[in-house]
Protein backbone atom coordinates (compact mmCIF):
# COMPACT_ATOMS: atom_id res chain seq x y z
CA UNK A 1 0.00 0.00 0.00
CA UNK A 2 1.64 3.62 -0.89
CA UNK A 3 0.35 4.65 2.56
CA UNK A 4 2.99 1.88 4.18
CA UNK A 5 5.75 3.23 1.44
CA UNK A 6 5.98 6.73 3.38
CA UNK A 7 6.43 4.87 6.73
CA UNK A 8 9.39 3.45 5.95
CA UNK A 9 10.50 6.59 4.87
CA UNK A 10 10.26 7.59 8.27
CA UNK A 11 12.88 5.29 9.78
CA UNK A 12 15.23 6.92 12.57
CA UNK A 13 16.35 5.28 15.73
CA UNK A 14 17.38 2.02 16.49
CA UNK A 15 17.42 -0.57 14.12
CA UNK A 16 15.41 -3.71 14.14
CA UNK A 17 16.39 -6.03 17.04
CA UNK A 18 13.74 -9.05 16.79
CA UNK A 19 10.74 -10.22 15.49
CA UNK A 20 7.60 -10.97 16.63
CA UNK A 21 7.53 -14.62 16.18
CA UNK A 22 8.19 -16.92 19.34
CA UNK A 23 7.50 -19.65 21.30
CA UNK A 24 5.14 -20.36 23.92
CA UNK A 25 6.13 -19.20 27.35
CA UNK A 26 6.20 -21.71 30.46
CA UNK A 27 3.42 -19.48 32.13
CA UNK A 28 3.08 -20.38 35.98
CA UNK A 29 0.56 -22.67 37.11
CA UNK A 30 -1.78 -20.50 38.56
CA UNK A 31 -2.40 -19.31 35.06
CA UNK A 32 -3.87 -22.70 33.74
CA UNK A 33 -5.52 -23.76 37.05
CA UNK A 34 -8.97 -22.39 37.84
CA UNK A 35 -11.19 -24.18 40.52
CA UNK A 36 -14.77 -24.38 40.08
CA UNK A 37 -15.59 -22.17 42.69
CA UNK A 38 -13.82 -19.61 40.53
CA UNK A 39 -15.20 -20.74 36.93
CA UNK A 40 -18.78 -20.74 37.26
CA UNK A 41 -21.13 -21.17 34.39
CA UNK A 42 -22.04 -17.65 32.22
CA UNK A 43 -25.10 -16.93 30.44
CA UNK A 44 -24.50 -17.51 26.79
CA UNK A 45 -25.33 -13.97 24.93
CA UNK A 46 -26.92 -16.05 22.31
CA UNK A 47 -26.68 -15.22 18.38
CA UNK A 48 -26.14 -11.32 17.03
CA UNK A 49 -29.41 -9.67 15.57
CA UNK A 50 -28.63 -7.41 13.08
CA UNK A 51 -29.66 -3.94 12.59
CA UNK A 52 -30.92 -2.82 9.55
CA UNK A 53 -33.13 -0.05 9.93
CA UNK A 54 -32.19 3.32 8.83
CA UNK A 55 -33.18 4.94 11.88
CA UNK A 56 -31.55 2.69 14.21
CA UNK A 57 -28.18 2.70 12.22
CA UNK A 58 -28.45 6.72 12.36
CA UNK A 59 -28.05 6.02 16.09
CA UNK A 60 -24.55 5.67 15.47
CA UNK A 61 -23.91 8.45 13.12
CA UNK A 62 -20.46 10.87 13.81
CA UNK A 63 -19.84 14.27 13.08
CA UNK A 64 -16.48 14.99 12.20
CA UNK A 65 -14.58 18.01 14.21
CA UNK A 66 -11.15 19.01 12.70
CA UNK A 67 -8.51 21.02 14.37
CA UNK A 68 -7.19 23.83 12.29
CA UNK A 69 -3.72 22.68 11.15
CA UNK A 70 -2.31 26.57 11.50
CA UNK A 71 -3.25 26.50 15.46
CA UNK A 72 -1.44 22.47 15.69
CA UNK A 73 1.57 24.36 13.66
CA UNK A 74 1.23 27.26 16.10
CA UNK A 75 1.48 24.83 19.43
CA UNK A 76 4.26 22.93 17.85
CA UNK A 77 6.58 25.71 17.23
CA UNK A 78 6.06 27.23 20.73
CA UNK A 79 6.64 24.25 21.87
CA UNK A 80 9.86 23.74 20.06
CA UNK A 81 8.64 21.60 17.02
CA UNK A 82 7.29 17.63 16.71
CA UNK A 83 9.30 14.52 17.88
CA UNK A 84 7.82 10.73 16.06
CA UNK A 85 7.71 7.72 17.63
CA UNK A 86 11.35 6.61 17.54
CA UNK A 87 12.41 9.54 18.98
CA UNK A 88 10.12 8.49 22.25
CA UNK A 89 11.66 4.86 22.10
CA UNK A 90 15.39 6.17 22.11
CA UNK A 91 14.31 7.91 25.26
CA UNK A 92 12.14 4.70 27.02
CA UNK A 93 12.86 5.04 30.75
CA UNK A 94 10.50 2.11 31.92
CA UNK A 95 11.38 -1.99 31.45
CA UNK A 96 8.65 -4.48 31.39
CA UNK A 97 8.92 -7.63 32.82
CA UNK A 98 9.32 -11.24 31.14
CA UNK A 99 6.77 -13.44 32.73
CA UNK A 100 9.01 -15.46 34.55
CA UNK A 101 9.63 -12.45 36.72
CA UNK A 102 5.88 -11.23 37.20
CA UNK A 103 4.35 -12.63 40.79
CA UNK A 104 2.06 -15.49 40.94
CA UNK A 105 -0.80 -13.09 41.42
CA UNK A 106 -0.25 -11.33 37.96
CA UNK A 107 0.22 -14.51 36.22
CA UNK A 108 -3.06 -15.76 38.25
CA UNK A 109 -4.96 -13.58 36.38
CA UNK A 110 -3.87 -14.86 32.30
CA UNK A 111 -6.64 -16.39 30.75
CA UNK A 112 -6.93 -20.52 31.57
CA UNK A 113 -7.86 -21.23 28.24
CA UNK A 114 -6.96 -21.01 25.86
CA UNK A 115 -3.36 -19.92 27.18
CA UNK A 116 -0.96 -17.08 26.59
CA UNK A 117 1.91 -17.44 24.72
CA UNK A 118 3.03 -13.99 25.93
CA UNK A 119 3.31 -12.17 28.77
CA UNK A 120 4.95 -9.56 30.54
CA UNK A 121 4.44 -7.62 33.17
CA UNK A 122 4.96 -3.69 34.27
CA UNK A 123 7.41 -1.64 35.53
CA UNK A 124 6.88 -2.37 39.95
CA UNK A 125 5.95 1.51 40.60
CA UNK A 126 3.09 1.28 37.31
CA UNK A 127 2.00 -2.27 38.24
CA UNK A 128 1.00 -1.36 41.99
CA UNK A 129 -0.27 2.00 41.19
CA UNK A 130 -3.87 2.28 42.36
CA UNK A 131 -4.75 5.73 40.53
CA UNK A 132 -3.90 4.34 36.92
CA UNK A 133 -5.86 1.96 35.26
CA UNK A 134 -4.44 0.29 32.15
CA UNK A 135 -7.62 -0.09 29.59
CA UNK A 136 -6.67 -0.66 25.62
CA UNK A 137 -4.06 -1.94 23.46
CA UNK A 138 -2.87 -1.55 19.72
CA UNK A 139 -0.06 -2.23 18.30
CA UNK A 140 2.36 -0.99 14.82
CA UNK A 141 0.31 -4.35 13.31
CA UNK A 142 -2.96 -1.72 13.51
CA UNK A 143 -0.78 0.78 11.72
CA UNK A 144 0.62 -0.78 8.90
CA UNK A 145 0.25 -4.08 7.23
CA UNK A 146 4.13 -5.06 7.39
CA UNK A 147 3.37 -4.25 11.52
CA UNK A 148 6.00 -2.09 11.75
CA UNK A 149 6.22 2.08 12.21
CA UNK A 150 9.42 3.41 10.48
CA UNK A 151 12.00 0.31 11.40
CA UNK A 152 10.54 -0.51 14.84
CA UNK A 153 7.76 -2.69 16.32
CA UNK A 154 5.22 -0.88 18.71
CA UNK A 155 3.18 -1.50 21.42
CA UNK A 156 0.96 1.57 22.59
CA UNK A 157 -1.26 0.71 26.16
CA UNK A 158 -4.03 3.60 27.30
CA UNK A 159 -4.48 4.29 30.83
CA UNK A 160 -6.75 5.98 32.37
CA UNK A 161 -6.40 8.43 36.03
CA UNK A 162 -9.15 7.56 38.35
CA UNK A 163 -9.72 10.42 40.91
CA UNK A 164 -11.72 8.19 43.36
CA UNK A 165 -10.18 7.82 46.69
CA UNK A 166 -10.00 4.49 48.13
CA UNK A 167 -13.34 2.93 48.79
CA UNK A 168 -14.79 5.48 46.53
CA UNK A 169 -16.42 4.31 43.20
CA UNK A 170 -14.48 4.81 39.71
CA UNK A 171 -16.80 7.81 39.01
CA UNK A 172 -14.06 10.66 37.81
CA UNK A 173 -11.35 10.26 35.04
CA UNK A 174 -8.57 12.55 35.59
CA UNK A 175 -5.78 12.42 32.47
CA UNK A 176 -4.93 9.42 30.05
CA UNK A 177 -1.17 8.76 28.76
CA UNK A 178 -0.30 6.20 26.56
CA UNK A 179 2.88 3.77 27.09
CA UNK A 180 4.80 3.73 23.73
CA UNK A 181 6.27 0.28 24.28
CA UNK A 182 9.47 -1.10 22.06
CA UNK A 183 8.64 -4.55 21.15
CA UNK A 184 11.26 -4.85 18.57
CA UNK A 185 13.19 -7.17 21.52
CA UNK A 186 10.41 -9.42 22.98
CA UNK A 187 12.75 -10.59 25.43
CA UNK A 188 13.65 -6.54 26.71
CA UNK A 189 10.67 -4.46 26.03
CA UNK A 190 11.14 -0.93 27.60
CA UNK A 191 8.84 1.56 27.26
CA UNK A 192 7.86 5.85 27.83
CA UNK A 193 4.69 7.46 28.75
CA UNK A 194 3.43 10.13 26.52
CA UNK A 195 0.30 12.49 28.01
CA UNK A 196 -2.69 12.92 25.60
CA UNK A 197 -3.65 16.68 25.62
CA UNK A 198 -6.69 18.16 23.73
CA UNK A 199 -5.33 22.04 22.30
CA UNK A 200 -7.13 24.88 22.57
CA UNK A 201 -8.66 26.36 19.19
CA UNK A 202 -6.56 29.04 18.93
CA UNK A 203 -3.38 26.56 19.29
CA UNK A 204 -1.85 29.09 22.47
CA UNK A 205 -2.66 26.14 24.91
CA UNK A 206 -3.25 23.24 25.88
CA UNK A 207 -5.24 21.07 28.75
CA UNK A 208 -5.76 17.45 29.90
CA UNK A 209 -7.93 14.61 28.01
CA UNK A 210 -10.29 14.06 31.17
CA UNK A 211 -11.50 10.25 29.81
CA UNK A 212 -11.58 7.19 29.87
CA UNK A 213 -10.00 5.61 27.46
CA UNK A 214 -11.39 1.96 27.22
CA UNK A 215 -10.67 1.86 23.43
CA UNK A 216 -8.03 2.69 21.29
CA UNK A 217 -6.41 2.12 17.71
CA UNK A 218 -3.74 3.03 15.86
CA UNK A 219 -4.51 3.30 12.28
CA UNK A 220 -2.02 4.69 9.48
CA UNK A 221 -0.56 7.60 11.57
CA UNK A 222 -3.44 8.32 13.48
CA UNK A 223 -4.47 6.98 17.29
CA UNK A 224 -8.07 7.17 17.72
CA UNK A 225 -9.69 7.20 21.96
CA UNK A 226 -12.60 6.62 23.30
CA UNK A 227 -13.84 9.62 25.11
CA UNK A 228 -16.41 9.39 27.91
CA UNK A 229 -19.68 11.91 28.96
CA UNK A 230 -17.54 13.69 31.77
CA UNK A 231 -14.79 15.49 29.12
CA UNK A 232 -15.46 18.57 29.07
CA UNK A 233 -16.16 18.38 25.26
CA UNK A 234 -18.53 16.13 25.58
CA UNK A 235 -16.77 14.00 22.10
CA UNK A 236 -17.13 10.18 21.87
CA UNK A 237 -14.10 9.39 19.95
CA UNK A 238 -10.55 11.94 19.88
CA UNK A 239 -8.06 11.80 17.01
CA UNK A 240 -3.88 11.98 17.38
CA UNK A 241 -1.22 12.02 14.98
CA UNK A 242 1.63 10.01 15.71
CA UNK A 243 3.67 12.26 14.30
CA UNK A 244 2.75 15.00 16.42
CA UNK A 245 4.58 14.17 19.43
CA UNK A 246 5.73 17.02 21.55
CA UNK A 247 8.17 17.95 24.06
CA UNK A 248 7.21 19.25 27.42
CA UNK A 249 9.98 21.46 29.11
CA UNK A 250 8.67 21.87 32.68
CA UNK A 251 8.63 19.24 35.27
CA UNK A 252 5.58 19.95 37.25
CA UNK A 253 2.22 19.04 38.14
CA UNK A 254 0.56 21.08 35.97
CA UNK A 255 -1.02 20.57 32.39
CA UNK A 256 -0.13 22.96 29.49
CA UNK A 257 1.83 26.33 29.55
CA UNK A 258 3.41 27.38 32.70
CA UNK A 259 5.89 29.82 33.78
CA UNK A 260 8.90 29.00 31.92
CA UNK A 261 7.72 26.78 29.34
CA UNK A 262 5.15 23.62 28.76
CA UNK A 263 3.78 21.10 31.29
CA UNK A 264 2.40 17.47 31.07
CA UNK A 265 2.12 16.34 34.74
CA UNK A 266 5.66 15.65 35.58
CA UNK A 267 6.08 13.35 31.89
CA UNK A 268 8.25 14.44 28.95
CA UNK A 269 6.00 13.70 25.88
CA UNK A 270 2.61 14.99 25.14
CA UNK A 271 0.21 14.61 21.94
CA UNK A 272 -2.10 17.17 21.36
CA UNK A 273 -5.69 15.74 19.69
CA UNK A 274 -6.32 16.90 15.88
CA UNK A 275 -9.52 15.85 15.29
CA UNK A 276 -12.35 14.35 17.03
CA UNK A 277 -15.79 13.03 16.49
CA UNK A 278 -18.93 13.30 18.24
CA UNK A 279 -22.31 11.50 17.98
CA UNK A 280 -24.86 13.68 16.10
CA UNK A 281 -27.58 12.27 18.30
CA UNK A 282 -26.46 14.27 21.01
CA UNK A 283 -24.05 13.34 24.19
CA UNK A 284 -24.12 9.55 25.67
CA UNK A 285 -25.17 8.39 28.84
CA UNK A 286 -24.39 5.31 30.44
CA UNK A 287 -27.31 5.50 32.51
CA UNK A 288 -30.18 6.20 30.07
CA UNK A 289 -32.00 4.15 27.82
CA UNK A 290 -32.16 6.60 25.01
CA UNK A 291 -30.41 4.35 22.08
CA UNK A 292 -27.34 7.02 21.79
CA UNK A 293 -24.30 4.59 22.04
CA UNK A 294 -21.77 4.97 24.69
CA UNK A 295 -18.28 3.97 23.49
CA UNK A 296 -16.88 1.39 25.16
CA UNK A 297 -13.90 -0.65 23.22
CA UNK A 298 -12.37 -0.05 19.65
CA UNK A 299 -10.41 -3.07 17.67
CA UNK A 300 -9.24 -2.91 14.09
CA UNK A 301 -10.60 -4.89 11.59
CA UNK A 302 -8.22 -5.69 8.14
CA UNK A 303 -10.23 -8.10 6.93
CA UNK A 304 -12.98 -5.27 5.71
CA UNK A 305 -13.05 -3.76 2.42
CA UNK A 306 -12.40 -0.86 3.63
CA UNK A 307 -10.60 -1.36 6.46
CA UNK A 308 -12.77 -0.71 9.16
CA UNK A 309 -13.27 0.26 13.26
CA UNK A 310 -15.53 -1.94 15.35
CA UNK A 311 -16.79 -0.59 18.57
CA UNK A 312 -19.01 -2.07 21.56
CA UNK A 313 -21.31 -0.33 23.58
CA UNK A 314 -20.40 0.69 26.83
CA UNK A 315 -22.98 0.70 30.21
CA UNK A 316 -22.71 1.15 33.55
CA UNK A 317 -21.23 -1.74 36.11
CA UNK A 318 -24.26 -4.00 36.49
CA UNK A 319 -26.47 -3.21 33.62
CA UNK A 320 -28.02 -6.21 31.70
CA UNK A 321 -29.05 -4.12 29.16
CA UNK A 322 -28.43 -5.58 25.71
CA UNK A 323 -24.62 -4.07 24.23
CA UNK A 324 -24.56 -3.42 20.17
CA UNK A 325 -21.64 -3.80 18.20
CA UNK A 326 -20.94 -1.79 15.15
CA UNK A 327 -18.42 -0.50 13.01
CA UNK A 328 -17.12 2.52 10.90
CA UNK A 329 -15.75 2.30 7.29
CA UNK A 330 -11.58 4.38 7.10
CA UNK A 331 -11.40 6.87 5.00
CA UNK A 332 -9.67 5.68 1.52
CA UNK A 333 -8.70 9.55 0.37
CA UNK A 334 -5.18 10.09 0.44
CA UNK A 335 -5.23 13.29 2.28
CA UNK A 336 -7.44 11.56 5.03
CA UNK A 337 -5.03 9.28 6.68
CA UNK A 338 -5.89 7.26 9.57
CA UNK A 339 -9.38 9.44 9.49
CA UNK A 340 -13.17 7.86 9.40
CA UNK A 341 -14.89 7.74 6.21
CA UNK A 342 -17.10 11.20 5.57
CA UNK A 343 -19.49 12.39 3.68
CA UNK A 344 -19.53 16.04 2.26
CA UNK A 345 -21.32 17.05 5.46
CA UNK A 346 -18.70 15.64 7.74
CA UNK A 347 -21.30 12.48 8.63
CA UNK A 348 -19.47 9.36 9.69
CA UNK A 349 -22.53 6.61 9.14
CA UNK A 350 -22.16 2.79 10.54
CA UNK A 351 -21.68 0.69 7.96
CA UNK A 352 -22.80 -2.18 9.93
CA UNK A 353 -24.48 -3.01 13.78
CA UNK A 354 -26.08 -5.66 15.44
CA UNK A 355 -27.28 -6.31 19.28
CA UNK A 356 -26.32 -8.72 20.90
CA UNK A 357 -27.19 -9.80 24.71
CA UNK A 358 -24.01 -9.65 26.22
CA UNK A 359 -23.18 -7.67 28.78
CA UNK A 360 -20.45 -5.86 30.77
CA UNK A 361 -18.08 -6.03 27.49
CA UNK A 362 -14.59 -5.09 27.98
CA UNK A 363 -13.18 -6.34 24.44
CA UNK A 364 -14.40 -6.21 21.05
CA UNK A 365 -12.63 -8.04 17.66
CA UNK A 366 -14.38 -8.69 14.19
CA UNK A 367 -12.43 -10.95 11.42
CA UNK A 368 -13.57 -12.72 8.49
CA UNK A 369 -11.60 -15.95 7.80
CA UNK A 370 -10.49 -16.24 3.59
CA UNK A 371 -13.83 -17.64 2.44
CA UNK A 372 -15.99 -16.65 4.90
CA UNK A 373 -19.06 -14.85 3.98
CA UNK A 374 -19.37 -12.59 6.85
CA UNK A 375 -17.04 -11.92 10.01
CA UNK A 376 -16.89 -13.61 13.05
CA UNK A 377 -17.09 -10.97 16.14
CA UNK A 378 -15.26 -11.42 19.89
CA UNK A 379 -16.34 -10.04 22.82
CA UNK A 380 -14.94 -10.26 26.10
CA UNK A 381 -17.16 -10.29 29.16
CA UNK A 382 -16.36 -8.56 32.90
CA UNK A 383 -16.54 -11.20 35.14
CA UNK A 384 -19.62 -11.75 37.88
CA UNK A 385 -19.40 -10.39 41.54
CA UNK A 386 -18.47 -13.61 42.86
CA UNK A 387 -16.00 -14.54 39.69
CA UNK A 388 -12.32 -13.71 38.74
CA UNK A 389 -12.01 -14.81 35.21
CA UNK A 390 -13.85 -13.59 32.64
CA UNK A 391 -15.51 -14.83 29.17
CA UNK A 392 -14.48 -14.46 25.65
CA UNK A 393 -17.28 -15.10 23.48
CA UNK A 394 -17.47 -15.80 19.26
CA UNK A 395 -20.60 -14.46 18.15
CA UNK A 396 -22.46 -14.76 14.83
CA UNK A 397 -25.60 -14.71 13.49
CA UNK A 398 -26.28 -18.80 14.45
CA UNK A 399 -25.14 -18.46 18.45
CA UNK A 400 -22.20 -17.88 20.88
CA UNK A 401 -19.32 -19.89 21.32
CA UNK A 402 -16.62 -19.89 24.54
CA UNK A 403 -13.78 -21.97 26.09
CA UNK A 404 -14.38 -24.27 28.77
CA UNK A 405 -12.04 -24.67 31.99
CA UNK A 406 -11.87 -26.23 35.21
CA UNK A 407 -13.49 -29.11 37.14
CA UNK A 408 -17.15 -27.89 35.72
CA UNK A 409 -17.68 -29.02 32.27
CA UNK A 410 -20.45 -25.68 32.02
CA UNK A 411 -17.45 -23.31 33.24
CA UNK A 412 -16.99 -20.29 30.41
CA UNK A 413 -15.15 -18.45 32.66
CA UNK A 414 -11.80 -19.09 31.53
CA UNK A 415 -10.57 -15.43 29.93
CA UNK A 416 -8.39 -12.82 32.11
CA UNK A 417 -8.95 -11.66 34.98
CA UNK A 418 -11.10 -7.99 34.32
CA UNK A 419 -9.58 -8.61 30.90
CA UNK A 420 -9.50 -5.17 28.89
CA UNK A 421 -9.43 -4.51 25.01
CA UNK A 422 -8.55 -6.54 21.86
CA UNK A 423 -6.38 -6.34 19.45
CA UNK A 424 -5.19 -8.41 16.08
CA UNK A 425 -1.91 -7.88 15.25
CA UNK A 426 -3.24 -9.80 11.99
CA UNK A 427 0.70 -10.31 10.35
CA UNK A 428 1.73 -12.91 13.36
CA UNK A 429 -2.08 -13.97 14.07
CA UNK A 430 -1.79 -13.07 17.93
CA UNK A 431 -4.32 -11.20 19.69
CA UNK A 432 -3.14 -8.46 22.22
CA UNK A 433 -5.04 -7.87 25.62
CA UNK A 434 -4.25 -6.85 29.57
CA UNK A 435 -5.97 -7.26 32.65
CA UNK A 436 -6.53 -3.82 34.88
CA UNK A 437 -6.67 -5.23 38.39
CA UNK A 438 -4.22 -3.41 40.70
CA UNK A 439 -5.55 -4.47 43.86
CA UNK A 440 -7.75 -6.55 45.61
CA UNK A 441 -11.06 -4.66 43.97
CA UNK A 442 -13.11 -7.26 45.54
CA UNK A 443 -12.59 -5.81 49.22
CA UNK A 444 -12.92 -2.23 47.59
CA UNK A 445 -9.69 -1.04 47.30
CA UNK A 446 -8.95 -1.55 50.98
CA UNK A 447 -6.37 -4.14 52.08
CA UNK A 448 -2.56 -4.61 50.71
CA UNK A 449 -2.35 -3.57 47.02
CA UNK A 450 -2.38 -7.12 45.13
CA UNK A 451 -0.92 -6.29 41.63
CA UNK A 452 -2.79 -8.34 38.92
CA UNK A 453 -1.83 -6.22 35.63
CA UNK A 454 -0.63 -8.35 32.60
CA UNK A 455 -0.24 -7.33 28.82
CA UNK A 456 -0.51 -10.95 26.89
CA UNK A 457 -1.17 -11.91 23.73
CA UNK A 458 -3.07 -15.73 22.71
CA UNK A 459 -2.70 -16.52 18.86
CA UNK A 460 -6.39 -16.85 17.20
CA UNK A 461 -5.98 -19.87 16.30
CA UNK A 462 -5.87 -21.27 19.93
CA UNK A 463 -8.91 -19.14 20.84
CA UNK A 464 -10.82 -20.49 17.92
CA UNK A 465 -9.72 -24.26 18.47
CA UNK A 466 -10.48 -23.70 22.14
CA UNK A 467 -14.09 -22.84 21.19
CA UNK A 468 -16.83 -25.56 22.18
Amino acid sequence: MTHRGRHRRQKRGRALRGVLAGTALALTAAATIVSASQAVSSDNPGPLKSVTSAAELKDFQLKEHLASKSSLDRLATSMGGTVGVSTVLEHTNRTMRGAAECAPTETGALPVAPTATRAYCWDDADAASQRWLPQSVTTSGDADEDGRWGANRVILSGWTHNDAKPGEPEVSRGLARVAVIDANNLSDMTYRWVLLVVPTEDGSDYRRLASSISGMVWYQDKLLVTASATDTDRKSLYVYDMNRIQRASVDSPAVGRVPGGWSAHGYGYVMPAVASYSLTGGTCDPAADDRTPCFGSLSLDRSSTPDSLVASESFRAGDDRRSRLWRYSFSRAGDRSGLLAANAMGRVNAVEAYSTKATGIQGVLSYRSAGDEKADWYVGLAPRAKDRHGTLWRLDADGAKAARCGSDEQSRRCWGERAESLSHWEGTGEVWSLTESAADERSGWRGTPVPERVLYAVPLSSITGSLK
